[in-house]
């Protein structure tokens, strides 16, 4: 009996990404905003400045593929992110999903800091399930995690750093997700808490179905992918393994 191939499930032709820069930004704001995103080429159009943060992608990954996305700082890789999660729009070409693609970018939760724990808890919950179904063992989960105990019924603005980074953490790692687009970058919380922080990462990772990992550890993207994507300038410069990938990166790029 012939193996059934994995569905595509993320397509992208001729795809690029411009982002705009306003002149009326100020120029310290604007410059740490253009360090964060590409390092892309600039281009003006009618006195308005842009950055091609991601320059004419023809890729296609199919489901349950663990890709791992390699490059220095500002070459595109959380930007890639960002548009495969529905973050930013393109402004060429065409981008197809078949499955919704979670992105833990960066650790934060959408919602007022006037909200108890949680409360946030619930919110982030309804967003991601649409119900409340097995919200009380995911409630029971996040809480014995961040060791918040009673603290979970005040309001975050109450929270010192360290709590709120344990809570964030905690809920974002919650639940098992099929498709995810993850930054190295998610931070893990105060001292005391990074290594039972890395342990659950480990787990949430492995129990996602697609994965699209953006790291500077090659002992992370060796052990989670199979795939690997080089990104320089805003255009992947190698597709393959991920040995051939971190080969060619520290080769090459």
């Amino acid at each position: 009996m012939t193996k059934k191939k994995n569905k595509i499930i993320l397509e992208l032709k001729s795809a690029s990404l411009d982002i705009p820069l306003f002149h009326n930004t100020n120029r310290t704001l604007k410059s740490s905003f253009i360090n964060s995103l590409t390092g892309g080429k600039f281009k003006k159009i009618k006195n308005i400045t842009y950055i091609n943060a991601l320059n004419n992608l023809n890729i296609k990954f199919l489901e349950g593929e663990r890709v791992g996305l390699i490059g220095h700082n500002g070459a595109g890789k959380t930007t890639f992110l960002r548009l495969i999660s529905g973050i930013y729009s393109l402004s060429k070409g065409t981008i197809k999903t078949r499955s919704k693609i979670y992105p833990m970018i960066h650790k934060s939760l959408l919602t007022s800091e006037e909200l108890s724990g949680i409360k946030a808890m619930k919110a982030h919950y309804l967003l991601i399930n649409q119900n409340l179904k097995g919200f009380e063992n995911f409630c029971i989960n996040v809480i014995d995690f961040s060791g918040l105990g009673e603290y979970i019924y005040l309001p975050l603005k109450t929270y010192s750093q360290g709590m709120l980074s344990r809570l964030q953490f905690a809920i974002l790692t919650g639940c098992s997700h099929e498709c995810l687009a993850l930054d190295e970058g998610f931070a893990t919380g105060d001292i005391d808490f990074q290594k039972k922080a890395y342990n659950r990462l480990t787990d949430f990772i492995s129990n996602s179905g697609t994965l699209f990992l953006a790291s500077h550890s090659n002992e992370l993207l060796i052990r989670f992918c199979k795939r690997g994507l080089v990104f320089e300038k805003g255009a992947i410069a190698y597709d393959g393994p991920i040995e051939k990938a971190l080969n060619f990166y520290e080769e090459k790029i």
